[in-house]
């Protein structure tokens, strides 16, 4: 018998690291392939000139005001720390490469 369940529509907090400077932008989005994309194609005027840039953390939220309040915290200093704790192995594996 089908499901008659409608799949939640997620809201995507995530991190890109640019691999030209190295610096992080957090941001968010309800299609996240769509929104990469537009950053790599540098549709995006505040990140356009740091491409190319690599996905190194997201976070789904089911609705979208707490992916903002969530981008927010991210974007705060205490949310940069939470995110060098979160990332501290996948920093360690770039040094040693």
């Amino acid at each position: 018998m089908p499901s008659n369940k409608i799949l939640p529509v997620f809201f995507y907090v995530y991190v890109l690291q640019s691999l030209k400077d190295g610096d992080n932008y957090i941001g968010y989005s309800h299609n996240l392939r769509r929104r990469i994309k537009e950053h790599e194609l540098g549709l995006n005027f505040s990140t356009s000139f740091r491409r190319p840039f690599k996905l190194i953390y997201y976070e789904a939220c089911l609705n979208e005001q707490d992916a903002k309040q969530r981008e927010t915290y991210l974007k705060a200093t205490a949310g940069r720390r939470f995110l060098a704790k979160r990332l501290r192995h996948f920093k360690l594996a770039c040094l040693v490469k």
